[in-house]
């Protein structure tokens, strides 16, 4: 590529981050870092009214626990700040009073109330919710009605007051967008978009385009829900800058939940998480939870997010984030939308689960333990336990069960699962084991293993039907790892003690 890439990612800072936004940074970065480019995070923050406090320390914490932090932000610095596009704010104002006076956009000082009546008067069965375009902007009260004398006076007055965009009439618009080719619109169907708002500030469809201009963005991804905007958009460029100055775009696919495009209401609905890490409304006190919290792995958050619309025509799933920015190509983005399957999700944490190593896990493992109150004796302890049962484990939460036992006696046995083929045969047979154990000079796996076996023969049992009750002893449950790695690791006296409490409980 001979201009150098420069992507961006430009949340609004009214919330926790969804999915989409997620896999939306994940396609800026990997594009950005196989092209040897910059990714930045510009913050948009041009509508005052739905700022939400903390969502921007929000965002910027998600794209570091993802591992996608960018090159050039708010945080970050870099040589085309602001990178907050309310500290830009002079900019557009020039801008916009720029396509005025060129003809291509004009003021508009219609009340709230004029608006209103205008969506009554208007209104009729083949047009519904009439809006502000070509066929009614000469009936409303603009300084493409007025005089140019009215016009001056009103600005003169303070009168409060936006700037349209002049959408022209019978023009095709069109572009090629990197995902779906060729795109066209008819600029009859758009109406005279707000570019700048009664408050001075922008709305997104004049921001954009000035501000991607401005920081030189080669490449401009979004999702598909902003295509209806792009004839707006490149009107825009042709007017301001020239459409040889137009960033390439392309239009992502949505994220489909069980019912149609992903939303919020699904996570609490069918009990998935869909934002990334967990986010409390600060004006409801709403909660929702995040990915990161319910126990993935960002490794295996940010993998299974590259699929959702991707693939490089393989059957390969399991992808590190260097691969993704080996084989990751625009061309490869699906048009249709791509169904987020939670099960599935799970199984990409699992297959992680089994691939990272023991040192990754042990600060996190150690961590949920300790939120449970759960003791960790040593380091050394926990790392042995984490090798053998983090192939068990689909999400980091998982930790918690399968391990605690090694650490604490079970807090509940049970010993319903055992006495139904419960008889005395069983009880002796455990009575001579606690014996044999007591008397044991080696401890460890193979050696516990032999004396079980061997007393078993004797006893004339076989040592398949004596397993779950000795791993119901040992654990709790009817699950965990080998039975005698356990018993090796917890120690003589916890296992003889956990085996003579149960065997209390069996009488």
């Amino acid at each position: 590529m001979s201009k150098r890439v420069r992507v961006r990612f430009a949340p609004s800072p009214t919330g926790g981050l969804h999915l989409g936004g997620v896999r939306t940074v994940l396609y800026n970065y990997l594009f950005a870092k196989k092209y040897g480019g910059d990714f930045l995070v510009r913050i948009e923050d041009t509508d005052q009214t739905r700022y939400v406090p903390g969502a921007e320390e929000y965002i910027f914490d998600t794209l570091k626990w993802c591992g996608l932090e960018p090159d050039e932000s708010v945080q970050h610095g870099g040589s085309y700040g602001p990178y907050r596009q309310s500290e830009r704010k002079e900019s557009y104002r020039r801008y916009a009073e720029q396509l005025v006076q060129d003809g291509h956009a004009y003021y508009a000082f219609d009340t709230p109330e004029e608006l209103e009546k205008m969506r009554q008067d208007f209104k009729t069965p083949e047009n519904p919710s009439p809006q502000y375009d070509q066929t009614i902007r000469m009936k409303m009260r603009n300084s493409l009605t007025l005089s140019r004398e009215d016009t001056a006076a009103l600005l003169a007055a303070g009168t409060r007051h936006v700037i349209r965009i002049k959408m022209p009439a019978g023009e095709t618009v069109s572009f090629t967008d990197m995902i779906r080719g060729e795109v066209s619109f008819d600029t009859g169907t758009v109406d005279d978009k707000v570019l700048l708002k009664a408050d001075g500030m922008p709305t997104y469809h004049l921001a954009v385009v000035v501000d991607d201009q401005g920081m030189q963005i080669s490449h401009a991804f979004r999702g598909e829900e902003w295509l209806p905007s792009a004839p707006v958009h490149i009107l825009l460029w042709k007017y301001l800058f020239g459409l040889d100055q137009m960033p390439q775009w392309a239009h992502f696919p949505l994220i489909l939940g069980p019912n149609g495009k992903l939303s919020k209401r699904d996570g609490a609905k069918y009990g998935f998480p869909v934002f990334a890490m967990n986010w409390a409304d600060p004006k409801t006190g709403e909660r929702t939870e995040g990915f990161k919290e319910k126990g993935f792995l960002p490794e295996a958050f940010i993998n299974l997010l590259a699929l959702l619309g991707w693939n490089e025509g393989t059957e390969q799933e399991i992808y590190s984030r260097e691969e993704l920015i080996e084989k990751f190509s625009m061309e490869r983005v699906h048009s249709s939308g791509a169904k987020f399957d939670y099960e599935k999700a799970k199984w990409f944490n699992h297959e992680w689960m089994k691939r990272v190593d023991v040192h990754r896990l042990k600060p996190e493992v150690k961590a949920l333990l300790s939120e449970k109150a759960i003791p960790v004796p040593d380091d050394k302890l926990l790392e042995k336990v984490i090798g053998l049962v983090k192939d068990r484990c689909t999400l980091l939460t998982d930790f918690v069960e399968q391990s605690s036992f090694f650490f604490a006696t079970p807090e509940t046995i049970d010993t319903g699962a055992v006495k139904p083929k419960w008889n005395e045969a069983k009880q002796l047979f455990f009575a001579e084991l606690v014996r044999n154990y007591e008397l044991a000079d080696t401890w460890d796996a193979h050696t516990l293993e032999n004396n079980f076996k061997e007393i078993a023969s004797v006893n004339d049992l076989k040592p398949g039907e004596l397993m779950l009750p000795f791993r119901i002893m040992l654990v709790g449950g009817k699950f965990g790892p080998g039975v005698f790695e356990i018993a090796a690791i917890i120690g003589k006296t916890d296992t003889i003690k956990r085996i003579e409490t149960t065997l209390q409980l069996l009488k």
